[in-house]
């Protein structure tokens, strides 16, 4: 088998396996969301997550996982442009004597930092629901903090740092010859580092979620979609920018609407 050959199947075989990984990680959303929704009260009310105020350890590792899928549903597809471009330069550098090492590596780096993402989250998630700013009926927070966290996402499109970290996603080739490690604790570390940036530049959108609801999947796929356009765009901040400045309407229509009422 010519080396082309071996490198396009080793693609296709990460490619299969991140799309499986998604699709499973929807899945168990979807279940999730189904069973939040059948978990009614009489009046109507959904009992989505009916959390008490002081959460047990179990109660906590059951949110880490709920917030650990989400964060693998949302993000391996707009990571899977960077893996693969691992993929194939390992297998490359394979076959001119280098050491190869599995991709699932790689990728275990990155959900180390998006799992680490997920427990600060998960904190959060707790500390607002003790202060009564989030519902646990919805797990969305009260509108002033919403247009708070609405206000925050904005200014973060527009910051240089935030520029900085989507530079790094945004070029895969780039990225990996820049960072290349040998070996399986290299290829770590290099997911390690990929997850750093991503979670760096998108970190405030995930934020968004309690806005809207935790689990409200239509707004978990349209965070997810945005954060995949902005990451494939040609380098630029334009979609950011506009992004930015959505956000910032949003939020002032939000806080308009909290004041009036």
């Amino acid at each position: 088998m010519t080396l082309d050959a071996l490198v396009r199947r080793d693609r296709s075989i990460a490619a299969a396996g991140l799309a499986a990984l998604a699709i499973l990680a929807w899945l168990f959303l979807i279940n999730m969301s189904r069973t939040m929704v059948s978990m009614e009260m009489p009046d109507g009310t959904r009992m989505a997550m009916p959390m008490p105020e002081a959460w047990t350890p179990g109660q906590f590792a059951l949110m880490v996982l709920m917030w650990v899928v989400m964060m693998v549903a949302m993000m391996v597809p707009s990571a899977a442009p960077m893996i693969l471009t691992f993929a194939t330069i390992n297998r490359r550098r394979a076959e001119s004597g280098g050491r190869a090492v599995p991709t699932a590596v790689f990728l275990a780096g990155y959900l180390v930092m998006w799992s680490a993402f997920s427990v600060i989250a998960t904190l959060l998630q707790w500390g607002l629901q003790s202060i009564a700013l989030l519902a646990p009926e919805t797990l969305a927070v009260t509108p002033i903090a919403g247009a708070i966290a609405l206000f925050a996402a904005g200014l973060w499109q527009l910051t240089p740092l935030k520029y900085v970290c989507l530079a790094r996603c945004q070029s895969p080739l780039g990225f990996v010859l820049q960072e290349w490690r040998e070996g399986a604790p290299g290829a770590f570390v290099m997911g390690l580092r990929h997850g750093a940036f991503c979670v760096g530049c998108c970190w405030m959108l995930m934020a968004l979620l309690f806005v809207a609801g935790v689990m409200n999947l239509l707004w978990v796929a349209t965070i997810a979609a945005f954060v995949l356009v902005e990451k494939i765009t040609p380098p630029g901040r334009a979609v950011s920018r506009i992004a930015g400045v959505v956000l910032l309407a949003w939020g002032a229509w939000v806080l308009a609407r909290a004041v009036v009422l």
